[in-house]
């Protein structure tokens, strides 16, 4: 019996220490826009926004500065570098013309923050249901989903790195929820 405790207190204490290393780090600003439109739009739409959106459900596609989530059938959030709303509007306006879509600024409701390490997982899992295990939840993987009562867009960017866009008004709540739990961890 003493080994068994000593084995579990083992895998605790590495827990704990993988916990520790988790690091959390407000994203910069950044232009957001959720597209929406129709197939015979979406090449028009990625050539304007200098990305070719992700036709494949929940997958991110990121060319440079710029990167396209996929999070439904006919919606994609776009990330961009800070400053570049006009310019994404005019190459959209001057793409896709009289196209049915719709592109909206949502670059002051969010922000994001990385969270990075080897049991970033571990602690994003204590609050969202998600099976983020990287075999099923693979780099380059996103969805909206829940982070306890935060609604979150949850991006894995690598295999020990998330990036998390919420809303504004949720952003301390989710900031603190995530430093308790990976105290938790630690601990």
């Amino acid at each position: 019996m003493p080994e068994t405790a000593a084995i579990r207190q083992g895998a605790f204490d590495q827990l704990a220490a993988r916990a520790a290393a988790v690091t959390f780090t407000p994203c910069p600003p950044a232009a957001r826009f959720v597209f929406r439109g129709r197939p015979a739009g979406f090449a028009a739409a990625g050539d304007a926004f200098g990305v070719a959106l992700p036709q494949t459900a929940c997958r991110a596609a990121t060319t440079g500065s710029r990167s396209a989530l996929w999070l439904g059938p006919d919606e994609w959030l776009l990330l961009a570098e800070d400053g570049a709303v006009a310019a994404i509007e005019a190459a959209f306006a001057d793409r896709l013309g009289q196209q049915p879509h719709s592109l909206v600024d949502v670059s002051h409701r969010n922000t994001a923050v990385e969270i990075a390490g080897p049991a970033a997982a571990d602690v994003l899992n204590a609050g969202c249901p998600l099976d983020l295990r990287l075999e099923a939840f693979p780099v380059g993987m996103c969805t909206r989903t829940l982070f306890a009562k935060a609604e979150i867009v949850l991006w894995r960017t690598d295999a020990q790195r998330f990036r998390v866009e919420v809303w504004r008004s949720f952003a301390g709540y989710l900031w603190g929820l995530l430093d308790e739990i990976r105290r938790e961890h630690a601990a």
